[in-house]
């Protein structure tokens, strides 16, 4: 799985120098470790595998974000990657589990990453660790009904590119604007 993993990085055409240190450093960390997945909750081993996927509105380019419990911002959904699971399997578990919707790979993109990216987590010190996030897209419409989950989630909503870029600093996921950003042709 790690090799398919590591193709996966290796395909991505990073959109800018940041997505290419981040790029550089996953493969890196592949090429140096067995152990990609978390095997105990909320980080070991430090860094691991996470899945996120934007759900993403093709008529105005507005993507889902969840208000994360945890976090305390809004996010992308996701989740960590399973031992043994493929990413585009964490979407489709991660997307019913959270959302209550199918997945449906966005046809731009399918069922490879669009966007990677290494971050620390927040919250307690130590419960923070590092993930490393392969980022894909969803092909979803405002008006589809979903069933978010009220344990992970205080709100969801729809955010247009403009308002991510105007957002708070600290309210949205940092990278967002910048994979928003790689999808606008």
């Amino acid at each position: 799985m790690r090799d398919e993993i590591r193709a996966l990085v290796e395909a991505l055409t990073p959109g800018d120098e940041l997505e290419a240190r981040h790029r550089a450093e996953t493969l890196a960390w592949l090429a140096g470790t067995d152990d990609i997945f978390r095997r105990r909750k909320p980080g070991t081993p430090s860094p691991h595998l996470v899945a996120y996927f934007l759900l993403r509105d093709e008529a105005d380019g507005a993507v889902l974000l969840v208000d994360h419990r945890k976090a305390g911002m809004w996010l992308p959904s996701g989740g960590h990657v399973e031992p043994g699971e493929h990413p585009a399997e964490t979407v489709r578990r991660e997307v019913v589990e959270e959302l209550g919707v199918p997945a449906v790979f966005s046809p731009a993109v399918g069922e490879r990453p669009a966007f990677v990216t290494v971050t620390e987590t927040v919250g307690a010190p130590t419960d923070r660790h590092t993930d490393v996030s392969l980022w894909f897209v969803l092909s979803g419409s405002r008006g589809q009904q979903l069933v978010p989950d009220p344990g992970e989630f205080r709100a969801v909503r729809w955010w247009t590119p403009g308002e991510v870029s105007v957002a708070e600093p600290g309210t949205v996921e940092p990278h967002l604007g910048r994979m928003l950003a790689k999808l606008t042709p």
